[in-house]
């Protein structure tokens, strides 16, 4: 298995079969978009054909697999195997069951589900290369891809800017890649945190992540003032209370595991070793009663601010002075 480490592997030939495989479709883009540059290397005029499983007719495969009077190199990409139509997997089983012809190549993309197995295992079995997109969504992953986005770049940044883009941009992967993009056209030298800011310090300023840090630090009096800001300037109280139930959430895992390495109680709980850095400082001034008394504090905040109360921002005004409490008392 080929794997998708910053989006595409590079290799010296394509064989006839490709397959992507795995839900992240930015990184499935990726890797047919490679795999066609790959070959034009090769087969300038290279000639691609995308069938779509939504739009699939019965022999269509068939008809663009069948040798061209004008000769010359061609690639067929089937998207979407995974909502493949019946006529589609009996047609791809058809081609997979000939010798390819030459310059002819087929690429197809496979999302997750148990949907088109045959055709998966017989592409396998052909030897097909096979290409990973697999899903994007812990902080972790989210941080990981984020640093490579920036080593293929060539550029160097620093694990804080890194942090902090995630933390403004980190809920949709395009928009992350986009943001990396930006600024490595946008700027020079290393990239840091300030760099990050200057760019994206909008949305920084103005997302739970800072109020919950002044939170977990105990600081009400700060924590109130991002919260007003945030809320001035338009966000919406749920997700504001989603990043201090996520606080909480890291900090009784990291509490409740065993000691060792960063790296090690990071895959042992699903994070990224800086978060599980962060937690252990902030671990100092919690209490397993105390988290505990948050955790029911987050729950009720989720509830009124989803609808449940008659007033949201108040919700989560309370939930932090509760909080910011429960810090308070620890340490004393």
């Amino acid at each position: 298995m080929t794997p998708m480490a910053d989006g595409v592997e590079v290799r010296h030939r394509v064989p006839p079969h490709v397959l992507v495989s795995g839900p992240e479709s930015l990184l499935a883009e990726r890797a047919v978009d490679h795999t066609v540059e790959e070959l034009r290397v090769t087969h300038p005029d290279l000639e691609v054909i995308r069938l779509y499983a939504a739009s699939y007719q019965a022999g269509e495969l068939v008809l663009h697999s069948s040798p061209s009077l004008f000769g010359g190199a061609k690639c067929i990409v089937v998207h979407d195997l995974d909502e493949a139509p019946d006529d589609l997997q009996t047609d791809l089983l058809s081609l997979l069951g000939v010798e390819p012809e030459p310059e002819h190549y087929l690429v197809v993309v496979h999302k997750s589900g148990a949907r088109g197995k045959k055709v998966l295992d017989t592409l396998r079995g052909a030897g097909a290369r096979v290409l990973d997109a697999p899903a994007v969504k812990t902080d972790r992953d989210k941080t990981e891809f984020t640093a490579h986005e920036f080593r293929r770049a060539r550029r160097k940044a620093t694990g804080e800017a890194v942090h902090a883009l995630v933390e403004a941009v980190g809920k949709d992967l395009r928009e992350l890649a986009a943001a990396c993009q930006q600024l490595v056209d946008d700027t020079t030298g290393v990239i840091d945190e300030q760099v990050v800011l200057t760019y994206h310090g909008g949305k920084v300023e103005a997302t739970g992540f800072r109020v919950a840090d002044a939170t977990m630090a105990g600081d009400a009096g700060e924590a109130l003032r991002l919260l007003r800001h945030a809320i001035a300037v338009g966000v919406d109280p749920v997700p504001i209370v989603a990043v201090l139930a996520q606080q909480v959430r890291q900090l009784v895992k990291v509490g409740a595991a065993a000691r060792g390495r960063s790296a090690d109680v990071a895959r042992e709980v699903g994070l990224a070793p800086w978060q599980v850095d962060k937690a252990r400082r902030s671990l100092g001034g919690w209490s397993a009663d105390a988290l505990a008394v948050c955790v029911h504090a987050v729950a009720a905040a989720d509830f009124e601010v989803k609808g449940g109360g008659r007033d949201p921002v108040y919700a989560v005004e309370r939930c932090v002075l509760t909080m910011c409490g429960q810090h308070a008392r620890n340490r004393t």
